[in-house]
């Protein structure tokens, strides 16, 4: 456990130290204990909310429904979206727990099969780049995924980190639709050892390159994960191309074939 634990934390201090070059609310309840208090008077002459409005219930009441009404709402838009809106202070509970997920042992992955958007590639592995950025994969090699071979193979412990290009003077590239993954979508990564890693997108995320969360994207060695990582936003020119890195979080579900 202890030379695993190493492991963990080297390859999590790699990622990091990589990815730093490259580019509450609350509700109010009332205590059991506690003694009621006196009712209060109404002065002489003042209306009634009930006569004013008619029956039903009180302001607080109505507050408080439309506060769980907006939060369902949110709720909603996170599961069609992908994007988390809610804080997680407030979502606490309301969220599905996550799944139960197997581990698997280390094997380097060959081919990647994302149906939503159609996309089969093979799968080939990149290194750090002369600038100290993870390499991506020539763009001869454009209809390709490139697996960062310095982290966890997927399956593994932590973030397995796969790039590709989003497309080229030519045309589209493999990762060209990938923003259009949502929350639920399936991703598979065939490994050498013959076995598919099943992953469920959690989120699709854009950030600017210039601020990318470090530890949000690569620090995350809770659970096998997977980070599917291309360009996106507008189109800047120069050695920054676009202006965004989209990136997509997903977690191991199942495996077959292990």
């Amino acid at each position: 456990m202890r030379a695993s634990g190493r492991l963990v934390a080297g390859a999590s201090r790699r990622l990091r130290r990589v990815a730093g070059q490259a580019v509450a609310a609350s509700v109010a309840t009332t205590d059991p204990d506690a003694r009621p208090l006196p009712p209060r008077r109404r002065p002489v002459g003042s209306p009634l909310v009930g006569r004013r409005f008619g029956p039903g219930p009180g302001l607080p009441v109505l507050a408080v429904a439309a506060v769980m009404v907006l939060i369902v709402a949110m709720l909603g838009i996170e599961q069609v979206t992908g994007i988390n809106v809610l804080p997680d202070s407030l979502s606490a509970g309301l969220r599905q727990p996550p799944k139960k997920f197997p581990v698997l042992p280390a094997s380097r992955p060959t081919d990647l099969a994302i149906n939503k958007i159609d996309v089969r590639a093979p799968v080939h592995d990149v290194g750090i780049a002369a600038d100290g950025t993870i390499a991506v994969p020539d763009a001869a090699r454009a209809q390709e995924a490139g697996w960062y071979d310095q982290g966890p193979t997927p399956g593994q412990y932590g973030p397995a980190v796969i790039v590709g290009h989003v497309d080229t003077t030519s045309g589209p590239a493999v990762f060209h639709q990938l923003g259009e993954l949502r929350s639920g979508d399936e991703i598979e990564v065939t490994r050498s050892d013959r076995s598919v890693a099943v992953f469920e997108v959690d989120s699709v995320d854009h950030f600017d390159k210039g601020r990318l969360p470090v530890d949000e994207v690569y620090g995350d060695f809770s659970r096998p994960g997977l980070r599917l990582i291309t360009c996106g936003g507008r189109w800047v020119g120069g050695e920054t191309g676009y202006s965004d890195n989209v990136v997509v979080f997903a977690s191991l579900v199942k495996a077959r074939g292990a």
